[in-house]
């Protein structure tokens, strides 16, 4: 059987590795860039959902106040409100 001959030399590989080359300083400030950029998704999303929150609370504020606006409407027409 033929035997199969790499097209690079081991050299070549040194180009493509981080290897030894990498800089400490250099990784700890990608590491510390993309722990921030991530705590800002989290601030970030959590301060949407507060808002979503919120906005659902007001909402089943409004509509509990709606429907005691309706029966106070209808307490003083003389109509009878059938109770859930």
């Amino acid at each position: 059987m033929a035997e199969v001959k790499p097209d690079h030399k081991v050299e070549d590989g040194e180009n493509y590795s981080m290897g030894n080359n990498v800089d400490p300083k250099n990784v700890q400030e990608l590491t510390q860039y993309v722990q921030t950029l991530l705590q800002n998704m989290q601030d970030k999303f959590q301060t949407m959902s507060d808002q979503i929150i919120n906005r659902i609370d007001e909402m089943g504020n409004r509509i509990d106040d709606l429907e005691k606006n309706i029966a106070d409407l209808m307490t003083q027409a003389g109509v009878e409100g059938t109770e859930k």
